[in-house]
């Protein structure tokens, strides 16, 4: 009995404890419903071409010494892509250094001999002047001065050869190796050890997956909808997001198909990229139109539609929604939330009508009922929001 009582009183002492802990308001992660800007679109198709592809060259012929890198590889600007042998090279610079010095030295002497031309011409032309010389000594130390002058700009000239011929040593050697022009990936090698390269032949070929812009074709009738810097969502082939900033369209027109190439550029993508990959754009063809947009990860599916929680007082409300086009990764809101209403974003899956909750804002965002600034911090999938399990 004495065993049952003191159970009794530890049972009575842990219920109390227990029952507020199982009241605690639960943490949520919360979003703002933003104000967008979207317009009536049309699907056209289009394709990511790199802005630099380039078959790097060789700039000296030689026979292939090493080549380090292989398809697929990536590499930094810089980086060697393949070295040619510079024994020869090595010789020909020690060779111009040679020949350099030499003309320097011959040009040092023919300075000497203008110098000493020079005192004894006006040595001559002071005594000539007081008649003590004849006129042909006069006229043989001037002869002398002149052919000394025209050595000295000789050798200068052969001391100018000699410093192109160094230059083009050195320039032989330091492109001996055949460097990567700037960041990317190895998409074809041409040549191999022991192969020779001649004076301007591939020795690779680079690719900057990084540096991308889309191209389409678009319907003429429709260009002039386009705005300068108008944002447009694609999707790639693989279910990928992208968002795209117009750049130009360019000023010439298919007669057969009536369409005329737009350059757009890549603000941002998900996934990896690749030169010739084909998406999808929502091309914007009318006057753009404010609408409240909802981060997608709010959407909860459920029997009757899609469901959001709107962080209330401390309380989590359930509100029914209709919800139009996809705008990056939020989806416009046809009804059911306003411009600056709290959504749950993060933990929703798990709550329950009026249940308390603790909200904090995405990455310490200031929230309210104010209008948002309308800027995602980068696409997401443009997929369906998920669904409750």
């Amino acid at each position: 009995m004495m065993k049952l009582a003191v159970l009794l009183v530890c049972f009575c002492l842990l219920v109390p404890a227990a029952a507020p802990a199982q009241q605690r308001p639960a943490g949520v992660l919360t979003d703002t419903v933003t104000q967008e800007q979207t317009s009536e679109t049309i699907s056209i198709f289009g394709e990511l071409v790199a802005e630099r592809q380039s078959r790097v060259a060789a700039r000296i012929a030689g026979v292939a010494d090493t080549v380090p890198v292989e398809v697929g590889d990536t590499v930094q600007d810089g980086d060697i892509l393949a070295t040619i042998d510079s024994d020869l090279l090595s010789i020909e610079l020690a060779r111009a250094e040679a020949d350099l010095s030499v003309a320097k030295a011959a040009a040092d002497t023919a300075r000497l001999q203008v110098e000493t031309a020079q005192t004894v011409y006006s040595r001559a032309e002071r005594l000539q002047q007081r008649s003590i010389i004849s006129e042909a000594v006069y006229d043989e130390r001037l002869n002398v001065l002149s052919v000394a002058k025209g050595r000295q700009a000789e050798a200068a000239a052969r001391v100018n050869v000699a410093e192109m011929a160094l230059r083009r040593a050195k320039y032989d050697l330091d492109n001996a190796m055949v460097r990567a022009p700037f960041n990317g990936i190895v998409i074809e090698v041409g040549t191999e050890v022991g192969q020779f390269v001649a004076l301007g032949s591939e020795v690779a070929r680079l690719i900057d997956t990084d540096d991308i812009r889309v191209e389409a074709n678009v319907p003429a009738r429709f260009i002039e909808a386009l705005q300068p810097d108008q944002t447009v969502y694609g999707t790639t082939g693989s279910g990928g997001a992208i968002v795209l900033k117009l750049r130009a369209a360019l000023p010439t027109e298919s007669s057969a198909t009536r369409t005329r190439p737009v350059v757009f550029d890549v603000v941002s993508k998900e996934g990896i990229a690749a030169a010739g990959q084909s998406l999808t754009l929502d091309l914007p063809v009318s006057a753009p139109r404010s609408v409240p947009a909802v981060p997608k990860d709010a959407l909860i599916q459920s029997r009757d539609g899609w469901q959001v929680f709107v962080a209330k007082d401390g309380i989590a409300e359930p509100r029914s929604v209709q919800i139009g086009i996809a705008l990056g990764d939020r989806y416009e809101v046809t009804s059911g939330l306003s411009v600056g209403d709290i959504v749950v974003v993060r933990g929703n899956e798990r709550l329950r009508p009026g249940q308390q909750i603790a909200p904090t804002p995405v990455n310490g965002a200031k929230q309210g009922n104010q209008i948002g600034d309308g800027g995602a911090a980068g696409p997401q999938k443009q997929a369906a929001a998920r669904t409750a399990n």
